[in-house]
């Protein structure tokens, strides 16, 4: 007896080359309804690796993070300025600062004044992948190794820093004091030498300690006293969790105090050669006739 199943097919079907991708991500256990489904192809030429410490940042704004993934991609020497990002994009130039601002307050962006040799002042921005991270500027541009994944014995993986409070209200003079706190630590102890990275990292979370009210000698004291007496392979990690984890709470709220009573000197009235009270010559209370009139 010939007996036919209609529901399986007529004969074996061959996976559709590039569908490969698709095809896995259904099957993936942990996918949820409604949720993503990835439909990958592998990219050979023409891209950039992006961390998702960047592209899933719980506080850079979506702009923020479409104008750091297209500055990584530009080659070397390409004009990131506000204009030229603004000319590029439909967002306007206050918006594309703003977020500029973003990238460089969490170590995405570092910008710098120089002043050329013709005597001109020039802003150099360099765009870091990796926040915390010294790379050597050339090695993005070379062919070489844009196209693979470098070996760990080729580049040694480096541990981020751990992340730091920020002050509620930043300004350039408390970044300053800051900054000069940091620097000086390692006249109190050589271990504490920091580079002009850590340096940049660091300097937010002291500023929130110094906005608490507390004196830079004892922010200074909180980040150097009892220190283990082994040597320091990562002075600037110290720092950052000592910052964080120490970290003191607001001052109390203080209800403004009322300005001091004026108190004016002793005048002698033009009518009556009496003293008086006044902010200047002239007569006493006595002897002003609109004043009595008014009484």
């Amino acid at each position: 007896m010939d007996t036919r199943n209609p529901s399986a097919p007529p004969r074996a079907q061959s996976r559709i080359a590039g569908k490969s991708h698709a095809h896995r991500s259904t099957q993936e256990p942990h996918a949820r309804p409604g949720g993503v489904i990835h439909d990958n192809t592998r990219h050979t030429t023409r891209f950039t690796v992006i961390g998702n410490h960047l592209a899933q940042h719980p506080e850079l704004s979506g702009l923020a993070i479409g104008l750091a993934v297209y500055i990584q991609s530009l080659p070397t020497g390409a004009r990131v300025d506000i204009k030229t990002l603004a000319a590029r994009f439909p967002e306007g130039p206050t918006r594309i600062a703003a977020a500029l601002r973003e990238l460089e307050a969490h170590g995405y962006l570092r910008r710098t004044r120089e002043r050329t040799p013709g005597g001109h002042i020039v802003t150099r921005t360099v765009s870091c992948n990796q926040p915390g991270h010294h790379g050597t500027g050339a090695a993005a541009d070379t062919p070489s190794r844009s196209t693979r994944r470098p070996a760990p014995a080729e580049r040694p993986p480096r541990k981020l820093l751990p992340t730091v409070p920020r002050p509620a209200h930043t300004s350039p003079t408390l970044l300053r004091t800051a900054t000069d706190l940091l620097v000086g630590l390692r006249r109190h102890d050589p271990r504490l030498l920091l580079s002009a990275t850590d340096t940049e990292h660091l300097a937010p979370g002291v500023a929130a300690w110094l906005e608490r009210d507390l004196a830079p000698s004892a922010v200074q004291h909180a980040l150097t006293a009892d220190l283990p007496p082994e040597d320091l392979r990562r002075p600037a990690a110290l720092l950052a969790h000592r910052l964080a984890a120490q970290l003191p709470p607001p001052p109390p709220f203080r209800v403004p105090a009322p300005p001091p009573d004026v108190r004016h000197p002793l005048q002698n009235c033009e009518g009556c050669d009496r003293a008086f009270r006044s902010p200047g010559p002239g007569r006493c209370r006595d002897c002003r006739p609109d004043l009595l009139e008014a009484a």
